[in-house]
């Protein structure tokens, strides 16, 4: 009796440390994009704190100009304000999305979040010298998940296709990324890239955790992407383009159905 509760209470311990480390593991792989993301962060802070400072100059020669004009100093200063809450905009966005906290269950339009996560990765694309295209179906029907996670898994995919494409100097770098209604219950995002692509024998690989072709990283992020996905109740795969490159998309339920377990989305 006393060796099947110590069995018991063993497996106990093993499952609550083992989802401790995938927390941790999402976490790693969530600074570990915003390592990546660092220069593009400061790009996205500094341009309207820029324009703060260019308007605040402004405003105080109308101030000190003699008559004071009052007109152009508050238009100056409401471009100041509507400056001031971009960077306050950009900063909740980044504080959210590498957080480390609870999943939240929350009404999403999937086009809404990817538009956000490549708005916060535009800079980095620039610096890598790829063509951004959004193919964004429109009345996509809302889903109901962890909004800071799915924008996760957008970013994940963004930067692997990006850097997919590092190498690739005889043709355009160009990244597709576009969403479209799978059936009337489910919805799919997908992110195409021109880049050198995989091994079909591969395929299965690329989700197994640790499994990487790059040496400056983890190999977390498809791992993780994919486990949280999958706690949405989707789908997420890849596959070889007819051209060059590799399509990763992910197929979830839209609608009140995908949050049917709310104990489902976590971030294992």
């Amino acid at each position: 009796m006393g060796n099947k509760l110590d069995d018991v209470t063993e497996s106990r311990f093993s499952d609550e440390a083992l989802g401790r480390a995938r927390s941790e593991l999402a976490h790693v792989a969530r600074v570990s994009s915003l390592c990546t993301l660092t220069a593009s962060i400061a790009h996205e802070v500094n341009q309207p704190l820029t324009g703060i400072a260019t308007s605040a100059g402004t405003c105080v020669r109308m101030l000190d100009a003699d008559p004071p004009d009052l007109t152009g100093a508050r238009t100056t200063a409401l471009r100041i304000l509507r400056d001031t809450n971009r960077a306050s905009a950009v900063v909740a966005r980044l504080r959210a999305l590498f957080a480390k906290k609870a999943p939240t269950l929350e009404v999403v339009d999937l086009n809404e979040a990817a538009r956000e996560v490549t708005a916060l990765s535009s800079s980095e694309l620039q610096r890598a010298e790829v063509i951004l295209r959004q193919e964004f179906a429109d009345h996509l029907p809302p889903l109901t998940g962890d909004r800071v996670q799915l924008q996760q898994v957008i970013l994940n995919l963004l930067l692997n296709a990006a850097d997919a494409m590092r190498a690739v100097d005889d043709r355009p770098r160009q990244l597709i990324i576009g969403t479209r209604l799978d059936r009337p219950d489910r919805v799919i995002l997908f992110v195409q890239d021109v880049g050198t692509g995989f091994e079909p024998q591969r395929a299965d690989k690329l989700f197994e955790p640790f499994h990487t072709t790059k040496s400056d990283v983890m190999g977390i992020g498809l791992s993780v992407s994919r486990s949280i996905i999958e706690s949405h109740h989707g789908r997420l795969w890849a596959m070889l383009n007819d051209g060059p490159g590799a399509t990763f998309a992910f197929s979830i339920p839209c609608g009140p159905a995908s949050s049917s377990d709310a104990g489902g989305v976590s971030a294992r």
